[in-house]
């Protein structure tokens, strides 16, 4: 493939997966697990984008996680507070944002977020789209509830709505997904940014979070290349 043919992909989004099946099968505690997938995570963004990648998404804490131990909800939400500004990069111009809902997390949590949000609103090169407390459909359902509060107000006329339109009142007003990887070889998206990934490409390596390293992002990008995306119509 020549290099005018390589493409990188512009919206890149990771499902964070295995980060406990790698600490319980080292015979550690799953909280590690997830220390050594934010580790990883730190230095795997930071290539990323410099591979050309805009917008970068990553699945860090579902609505459902909820229903996990309170000792490891616990510790990602201390995890979040304590390390999450060392995912600023000068260098890279990128601008953190999170995706999910507000309502449920610890003050301590908030603040954070909102601290983290502010330092990097400026930054115009990257996106780097953080889903904390998030959950496919609940971001689809609190986007109508805007539509429709706006609609109350007169805000909006409903002839005018489209799926760009709609894709502004969602969390954030990302762009479409071009690939969408899962680690740890579970094969589904677990209800992930469901309206932009609908032609997202999907690829399910079966290396835990903690161990996906640059080379095997490179390799999902040699197999992003190879796909044939026609967005539902034919190449002539």
């Amino acid at each position: 493939m020549s290099e005018l043919e390589y493409k990188i992909p512009s919206h890149v989004a990771i499902i964070l997966d295995g980060n406990g099946r790698w600490a319980t099968s080292r015979g550690l505690k799953r909280s590690m697990g997830h220390k050594a997938g934010f580790e990883n995570l730190k230095s795997l963004s930071d290539y990323i984008f410099k591979k050309g990648v805009k917008t970068l998404s990553v699945f860090a804490f579902s609505t459902e996680n909820f229903k996990r131990d309170k000792e490891e909800v616990d510790y990602l939400m201390d995890l979040l507070v304590k390390k999450i500004k060392q995912l600023i990069n000068k260098k890279n111009n990128v601008k953190i944002v999170f995706s999910g809902r507000r309502t449920g997390l610890r003050d301590d949590v908030l603040s954070a977020i909102n601290e983290i949000e502010e330092l990097t609103k400026d930054n115009t090169e990257h996106i780097f789209n953080v889903c904390f407390n998030y959950g496919g459909r609940a971001d689809i359902v609190d986007a109508a509830r805007k539509i429709a509060a706006d609609y109350k107000n007169n805000l909006i006329d409903l002839d005018t709505l489209d799926e760009d339109k709609f894709n502004s009142y969602l969390y954030n007003n990302i762009p479409n997904i071009d690939l969408l990887i899962r680690t740890s070889g579970e094969c589904r998206i677990s209800n992930f940014i469901l309206f932009q990934s609908a032609y997202a490409e999907m690829y399910f390596p079966k290396i835990l979070f903690p161990d996906f390293k640059e080379k095997d992002f490179d390799e999902a990008i040699e197999v992003y290349n190879k796909r044939d995306r026609r967005f539902g119509g034919i190449k002539k």
